[in-house]
């Protein structure tokens, strides 16, 4: 069964934001098992979360896309998505997913991805 899973697509590794501003962080979402509820965004590698829009309509087993505004104030960042579906399952953080299945354990990886935003607006994947 594929696990609930999400990924920022915007911004992205190999964007750079240019300037500090208001930016949209949008992905997309989903999950085998259902439809998805809920999308969560973190800009501070996941020490706190913030509920992003979905777009509709939302259907079981579907991709579907979030969004939410960020002001970048050209600070260094580590931006991360969460999805939790209809049966409550949570896309869990990679560590955690490591852990449980392996470094090989990777077929069907549905754990947070994470992009760095340097100081300079540079979006680079990090394993945080």
């Amino acid at each position: 069964m594929i696990e609930p899973k999400s990924v920022i697509t915007n911004p992205s590794p190999g964007q750079l934001l240019r300037a500090k501003g208001v930016y949209q962080i949008s992905g997309l979402a989903w999950s085998g098992r259902g439809a998805v509820r809920r999308v969560e965004v973190s800009a501070d590698g996941g020490k706190t979360w913030v509920e992003a829009a979905l777009d509709g309509p939302v259907q079981r087993q579907c991709f579907t896309r979030f969004r939410i505004a960020w002001a970048w104030r050209g600070q260094s960042a580590v931006l991360k998505s969460r999805v939790t579906d209809e049966t409550g399952a949570t896309q869990p953080e990679r560590a955690a997913l490591v852990a449980e299945r392996g470094r090989h354990g990777e077929f069907h990886f549905n754990g947070i991805n994470a992009w760095a935003v340097d100081e300079d607006g540079e979006v680079s994947h990090v394993y945080a």
